[in-house]
């Protein structure tokens, strides 16, 4: 759950009326974390013939929302949102609560301009700025998104630093064909920026473009030679291209540069073990686990090593491991 800009306050009157401290009490629930209970004491009192006004169904909607039941906050909060009274802080509450709803339900169209509503009046906040340039992403505004992060991280419209980072939450969000043309107008803008190339070659790698991959890398890697992730991202180009010995060569430069990190150990496994080296192989994936005991991978080659070598049932474990991880990661 995102958290949320502001909590409307609870209005009780002088002469405080069941309405009114039905609303009171189920907003210290949601405010104590017990919105469920929250949602409970609202929907029985409803059930009972009790309060249905916007203001109600608003607060089941937030309470809702702080339950993680994303589709039933925006099923309650869409048709009061914009009944309620205009500048009210219930009402600025709904759209916000509205619009994060809509995001994480992957509605990103109609989150959009419940963030922006949001953002008029709360545009110091970082983490809506952050959710709502992800959103244009999700839609397809490249230029918003990275007026949006070039404000969110001090940079100035339209730079090289601008064009870096649409582009790097572009490929996070797996908006390859975005950010492309981001990272080039990047280095047309500035040919040295450090980890446009980087990216560049990390998009070429996914694609299977080994030969592109290589010559980022090795760009980046002119801008700056002790980029630990850029020799580990050549070392897996050189992998894929079945290079051994190139690999493995630039994978442990990699690691003297920065030995805490588990891929280029990975790497350098599986290049040693199609070199006939298990023992040094074993080493290297022991290795990566030992900084990275949750990494799937290398529970899983580790297994197809101990598989080839005739060790079963230490295989098996690390076969069991690397599946079991593998479902952590889809839940």
């Amino acid at each position: 759950m995102i958290g949320v800009v502001i909590l409307a306050g609870a209005i009780v009157s002088a002469q405080e009326t069941p309405a009114s401290k039905l609303r009171s009490d189920a907003r210290a629930l949601i405010n104590a974390g017990k919105p469920r209970e929250a949602a409970t004491m609202i929907e029985k009192a409803i059930g009972q013939g009790g309060d249905t006004t916007p203001e109600l169904t608003q607060l089941l909607g937030v309470a809702y929302y702080h339950a993680d039941d994303y589709a039933r906050a925006t099923e309650l909060l869409t048709p009061v949102a914009d009944r309620l009274p205009q500048d009210s802080i219930e009402r600025r509450e709904a759209v916000q609560v509205l619009g994060l709803s809509l995001y994480l339900t992957g509605r990103f169209a109609e989150a959009v301009p419940r963030l922006e509503a949001t953002r008029a009046w709360a545009s110091n906040n970082q983490e809506l700025a952050y959710i709502l340039a992800q959103a244009y992403i999700q839609t397809r505004e490249p230029a918003k998104a990275r007026d949006v992060l070039a404000g969110l991280f001090g940079a100035a419209p339209g730079s090289a630093a601008a064009h870096l980072f649409a582009a790097q939450m572009m490929i996070r969000l797996e908006h390859d064909e975005l950010a492309r043309p981001e990272l080039e107008k990047a280095l047309a803008l500035d040919p040295k920026l450090p980890r446009a190339n980087l990216l560049l070659g990390q998009i070429a790698l996914f694609r299977g473009r080994l030969d592109e991959a290589i010559t980022f890398s090795e760009k980046e890697l002119a801008i700056n030679p002790s980029d630990a992730i850029a020799l580990s991202q050549l070392g897996d180009a050189y992998v894929r291209g079945s290079k051994w010995d190139d690999a493995i060569a630039v994978l442990q430069k990699s690691i003297w540069l920065n030995p805490f990190y588990s891929a280029p150990y990975i790497l350098m496994g599986r290049a040693y073990m199609k070199k006939n080296e298990p023992a040094i192989a074993e080493g290297m994936l022991r290795r990566a686990i030992q900084y990275d005991p949750n990494n799937r991978t290398a529970h899983y080659v580790l297994a197809q090593l101990l598989q080839q070598t005739g060790r079963i049932d230490e295989a098996k474990k690390e076969f069991a491991i690397a599946e079991k991880l593998q479902g952590q990661a889809g839940r």
